[in-house]
């Protein structure tokens, strides 16, 4: 893949990625009636929840920006493996959840190369530190 083809289709990801969470974030701080239906199924109080939502943002805020994407990277993966983790304990579905740290990690291996070195050849990391 060339670099712009790489650099194309990792801020077209992002971009998806973002409108996707920015719109969960947004409808956990605004308390919409879906949001809170589902806080209380987890049984999470509407202020809980409206903190998680801005976790939420922030974190996708942190992954959008190029210096602190790797930090947003992580911090998403933090939260979705959460709600995976909610998830499985209220015997819910966790298909939706993994599919989006899938999308989340992908995009991040193509946006950041220091992650694909980093995973993809660990001896390369050996040999600049030795």
């Amino acid at each position: 893949m060339t670099s712009k083809t790489r650099k194309i289709t990792g801020w077209v990801l992002s971009g998806l990625i973002g409108l996707m969470l920015f719109a969960s974030a947004i409808d956990k701080i605004k308390g919409s009636e879906h949001a809170l239906q589902m806080g209380t199924s987890f049984g999470i109080s509407a202020e809980t929840y409206t903190f998680l939502g801005c976790i939420e943002f922030l974190s996708v805020l942190l992954f959008l920006f190029q210096r602190s994407g790797v930090l947003g990277t992580l911090l998403l993966s933090s939260y979705l493996g959460g709600a995976i983790a909610t998830h499985l304990q209220h015997q819910q579905n966790i298909l939706f959840p993994m599919a989006i740290e899938a999308a989340v990690w992908i995009t991040a291996i193509i946006r950041f190369p220091e992650l694909t070195r980093r995973f993809g050849n660990p001896k390369s990391l050996n040999e600049r530190t030795a």
